[in-house]
């Protein structure tokens, strides 16, 4: 199903259904598309709104986490909700937990799927090697379980972000900003009710760092997914919806 794109004032975003909302938040190379099994599950309960971060936009110097925290406060503002649920995906998950510490009173429930905010073993050292097709193709590959995932139209976009020099710097300022952002000591604080749902296979934010968000977050719930890399959304939806529907009926949210 193809979604609507809004573009109001400075935001472009998509929103479907109706109810208490439910804003996705994307990674550093995550595009709409990889939450629309998210979007047809909850879309009968939740108005479910997926707003484009500014991730190539931003000016260099400003471009971190920080700064996608205060445009998801600007756009939840321009929206006028009271409260809100956040799901991030990777770079959208920290994005969410800096929001969170900074305005908790407008997080009704936080949901993280392999977030970075704590550790995230990415493009490291060999990033980017432009050119390559086929080491993006690698690189995007790490990023599931089953490299079947990792297909052309993924890899072909992957491939434009990395040749494209401005976005790479964007890229490599926003790494900075989420290693410079570790939130260890921040998430003790965060009382918020947090569902946790990782990929056991996961090798850019590992299983142990879900182990430790479930450690410091008191009021988390941790759910494991079998043969599954960095985007459970994506590799296994029924499984990531399932259990995010049965943690959202059994929490009132």
């Amino acid at each position: 199903m193809e979604y609507q794109l809004k573009e109001q004032e400075q935001f472009k975003y998509i929103e479907e259904g109706s109810g208490p909302p439910l804003i996705l938040l994307h990674g550093l190379f995550g595009a709409l598309s990889n939450f629309r099994d998210v979007i047809e599950e909850f879309r009968s309960t939740h108005t479910v709104i997926i707003p484009m971060l500014p991730l190539y936009s931003m000016p260099v110097l400003t471009t971190g986490v920080k700064s996608l925290s205060n445009f998801l406060h600007q756009f939840i503002q321009f929206k006028e909700f009271s409260q809100v649920n956040l799901l991030g995906n990777s770079l959208g998950g920290h994005v969410a937990l800096v929001y969170s510490k900074e305005h908790p009173e407008m997080v009704n429930s936080l949901t993280l799927t392999a977030s970075s905010g704590l550790y995230e073993n990415a493009f490291g050292s060999s990033f980017p090697r432009r050119e390559d097709k086929s080491f993006i193709k690698q690189k995007v590959g790490v990023t599931f379980y089953d490299p079947k995932h990792a297909t052309d139209e993924l890899v072909d976009e992957c491939f434009e972000i990395v040749n494209d020099r401005n976005r790479v710097l964007r890229i490599l300022a926003l790494a900075k900003s989420a290693i410079r952002h570790n939130m260890a000591k921040d998430l003790p604080h965060m009382k918020m009710k947090t569902c946790l749902i990782w990929g056991k296979n996961d090798t850019i934010t590992p299983p142990e760092v879900a182990e430790e968000f479930h450690q410091l977050l008191s009021n988390s719930s941790l759910y494991w997914i079998d043969e599954c890399g960095h985007a459970p959304m994506m590799e296994h939806p029924e499984t990531f919806n399932r259990l995010l529907r049965q943690w959202m009926e059994a929490n009132g949210i």
